[in-house]
């Protein structure tokens, strides 16, 4: 018999240095029968006064980009809590943290109050956490899987499209009633969102394969012709982007991809 976990949730939204467009990440403090700090982004006072009030056992990251863990040391050693990190990633979390995991988790397991999703794709890392609110409500911490507006990078040599597209269908599948997501607003409809996420990347890879049907082969122009907006300020991002969209359109075979040249070619039917 599955234990329900019940918790109260407190969000804190600090300015962090991200390409996120709000410019701040949320760290989320979880209270059940079991405490736990979640993406502590960086020491911030409202941080600090929560944690003053309800002192974490456990502390967790989403991922281990510097804007989810930039504080994750300092209050590791603050309060004493037992830091974790997803089996097989020890050594990067320490790397990236400054500290080594004293406990490491799989899918499926139990953190404190919380249960583990893996949801690899914007980073090999990358995990989701779910909770039964106090409220009767199913809530789902999604990092860097979802957003209210706007998409979420997926790009660089850490990133996997495939996985990044099956990671939201997955945590479509669990039917959560809210979502809480490592940058802006609190998601109130899980499917709506993450359905205009898959539809964007969809979206997405028809404008490369469309540009590329069009015998653009060489990345650069495949960015110019798959944007329709100017993407001038973001250009570095959307390329990582397309290049992530590229490889796993090498992987489904419809494309070859020379990441040598950084040139694609669509395969005949």
């Amino acid at each position: 018999m599955t234990q329900q976990l019940t918790a109260a949730v407190t969000r804190i939204s600090v300015p962090t240095e991200t390409v996120a467009t709000t410019n701040q990440t949320n760290v989320y403090l979880v209270d059940g029968e079991e405490s736990l700090l979640l993406d502590p982004a960086g020491r911030h006072e409202e941080i600090n006064a929560a944690i003053a009030d309800c002192q974490p056992g456990h502390i967790v990251a989403t991922h281990c980009h510097t804007d989810h863990v930039a504080g994750l040391t300092a209050y590791a050693f603050e309060t004493n809590a037992t830091v974790w990190s997803p089996v097989g990633h020890e050594n990067r979390f320490a790397q990236s943290t400054g500290i080594y995991p004293a406990r490491t988790f799989r899918d499926g397991h139990r953190v404190g109050p919380v249960r583990v999703i893996e949801t690899p794709g914007h980073a090999t890392d990358h995990t989701a956490f779910e909770v039964d609110l106090a409220d009767g409500r199913t809530a789902i911490f999604t990092g860097d899987l979802v957003v209210a507006e706007g998409s979420i990078v997926v790009g660089g040599l850490d990133a996997d499209m495939a996985d990044y597209l099956d990671s939201l269908r997955r945590v479509k599948k669990r039917e959560p009633d809210v979502l809480y997501p490592g940058h802006g607003p609190v998601i109130d409809e899980p499917e709506k969102a993450i359905d205009r996420l898959i539809a964007h990347r969809e979206d997405r890879e028809k404008a490369i394969l469309d540009a590329m049907g069009d015998n653009a082969e060489e990345v650069d122009e495949i960015v110019d012709r798959a944007y329709e907006k100017d993407i001038l300020a973001v250009y570095d991002l959307a390329r990582k982007t397309v290049i992530a969209h590229i490889r796993k359109l090498d992987d489904d075979g419809v494309v070859r991809w020379d990441p040598e040249t950084e040139q694609a070619t669509l395969l005949s039917n």
